[in-house]
């Protein structure tokens, strides 16, 4: 693997908002920290970007799909030290159905445009998360328990890595 993040500033990550309807261009310095920085400094970058990405650990925005493939290269990258929380923050990311929720309770009424526009979101950010079972089941035949055990717990259910999330 070359250097991680090479493609992060191909983002127009101005353009979007997060998960707490910010502009998402403060996700690119939470990545860099969390790649580069020291253990404690990559778990603070970590619960940050899960701030931004997956408020409340279960509303994404439009910026969390495109955020998703850097996480995925973090949990892949070797010198990575919090890949646990990461894998925790894909599974919660894959797990989200807010948007379908409020959408299915407000069918008919005048924010179904809003609410497609979100559920879309979560589809997409969900599609991103399964397209890299392979990174997540590499880690989960790692050999260095602390990378191995939160993929295999995830893994355990439904036979994915991250669970069921992945529909």
């Amino acid at each position: 693997m070359g250097k991680p993040l090479r493609s992060v500033s191909g983002v127009r990550w101005g353009e979007l908002r997060d998960a707490t309807g910010a502009a998402a261009d403060g996700i690119p310095p939470l990545l860099s920290r969390i790649a580069y920085g020291d253990g404690e400094t990559a778990r603070i970058a970590v619960e940050d970007l899960g701030d931004a990405v997956c408020a409340l650990g279960f509303v994404v925005g439009e910026a969390t799909a495109p955020t998703v493939p850097f996480l995925l290269e973090l949990v892949g990258a070797r010198h990575v030290a919090c890949k646990a929380e990461l894998l925790e923050l894909l599974g919660n990311i894959c797990r989200t159905d807010q948007w379908h929720s409020a959408a299915a309770a407000t069918r008919g009424r005048e924010n179904d445009a809003r609410h497609r526009r979100q559920t879309g979101w979560e589809a997409a950010s969900r599609a991103a998360v399964h397209a890299g079972r392979p990174v997540i089941a590499g880690v989960a035949s790692s050999v260095r328990p602390e990378e191995a055990a939160p993929a295999r717990t995830y893994g355990r259910r439904k036979r994915h890595p991250l669970g069921s999330c992945c529909r």
